[in-house]
């Protein structure tokens, strides 16, 4: 990554950062979860 756009990096953007953790970590959640979501979506059938 020699691009000039990533070199010059005056501060991250944490509110990004913040939201794309959050985003991972339901993720992460869901999957292991999915089993008893699918469960539960069958039983309510």
């Amino acid at each position: 990554m020699t691009d000039p756009k990533f070199v010059k990096r005056k501060k991250p953007n944490y509110k990004k950062a913040i939201i794309l953790v959050i985003i991972l970590i339901i993720i992460i959640i869901i999957f292991l979860n999915i089993d008893r979501l699918i469960e539960g979506l069958f039983v309510i059938q």
